[in-house]
This record gives C-alpha cells, sequence and structure tokens, in this order.
C-alpha cells in the first residue's frame, strides 16, 4: 500500500537500476553511458524529494535547540526540531549535483560519475541521518545510534568508492 508510506530511497534506487538495464537492453543503449548520464541528473530529483518532504511536513529532524530550529505542526511532541530534510535538500541535492557537474565536465572513465554518485550520495545520506529522526518503526539498527539509512547507505559507499577505483584502473575515457 504505496499511500501509507515506508518508502525509502535506497529500495527505489535498485527498482531504477534494475528498469534502466531492462531499457538498455531492450532498447540496445549501453548501460554504462546511461547511468553515466543519469548520476549528475538524480541530485535534482533528490532536491526536489526533500523539498516536498519538507512541504509535507514528514521525515523531520531529532530534537534541537538550534535557532533554526522548527516546530513541525503534525508533530506529536510538539517539539522543536532540525529541519533535517532541508540539511539533505542541500546535501544530497544541490552538493551532490554540483560535485557531479564539475566531475562530468571533463573527460572521465567510464563508470566514474555513476560511482561518484553513489558514494556521494551514501557520504551524504549518512551524515544527514545523524540529524534525522529515525522512523518510529524502526529506530536505531546498531549500537543505539546507527540508523537504518546509514546502513543501507554504507553499501553504497563501499561499492562506489570500489567502483570509481575499478574505473580508472580500466581507464575506459568517454
Amino acid at each position: 500500500r504505496l499511500w501509507e508510506g515506508g518508502m525509502a530511497f535506497h529500495g527505489g534506487f535498485i527498482g531504477v537500476v534494475i528498469a534502466m538495464w531492462f531499457l538498455c537492453r531492450h532498447k540496445n543503449i549501453a548501460f554504462p553511458a546511461l547511468v553515466d548520464f543519469i548520476a549528475p541528473l538524480a541530485p535534482v530529483g533528490l532536491a526536489l524529494g526533500r523539498l516536498g518532504n519538507f512541504i509535507n511536513q514528514e521525515l523531520w529532524g531529532r530534537p534541537t535547540d538550534v535557532p533554526w530550529a522548527m516546530v513541525f505542526p503534525n508533530d506529536p511532541q510538539g517539539l522543536a526540531r532540525h529541519p533535517s530534510q532541508l540539511y539533505q535538500f542541500a546535501l544530497e541535492g544541490v552538493l551532490l549535483f554540483l560535485i557531479l557537474f564539475w566531475f562530468t565536465r571533463t573527460p572521465r572513465p567510464q563508470w566514474s560519475a555513476a560511482g561518484l554518485f553513489l558514494f556521494g550520495y551514501g557520504v551524504f545520506r549518512s551524515l544527514a541521518e545523524f540529524f534525522r529522526e529515525p522512523d518510529a518503526h524502526v529506530g536505531f539498527d546498531a549500537l543505539g545510534w546507527v540508523t537504518r539509512g546509514q546502513l543501507l547507505s554504507l553499501p553504497m559507499i563501499a561499492l562506489g568508492l570500489a567502483i570509481i577505483l575499478w574505473a580508472y584502473r580500466r581507464n575506459d575515457r568517454i
């Protein structure tokens, strides 16, 4: 039941990659070229999604006393919280877009933009999770402070770094 929420980027990302793979097979498109083309554009969608989270007053942050804290009207506790959606907008959206835009302006090894996206998203999501309130039905998954988002981002960071290293070793410039 999609209307009840609980959707996460990590699962959606896997679905998009699978769909892109099928599209490439069906239309005879080179998969590496498509993922490297999409990588710098994906943060724009992420940024818009995080703005939507902010407007919908969902996925708010942890309680805080910083001057820019916000009280979200649908928070049953009525606490001042980090506007973590805006932090994610800035990191996963704007900053990651700028990094990838800069990176893809010059020739680079095939797959490297996709690897940088995975690495950058994983790092920025992990950082933002320190300010985001974990979903009530999930809580903290490890050590009493590691969130599910951080755990799911670790493989993205590792895979992104591995892809970047592999791409530069191959040195297949595009």
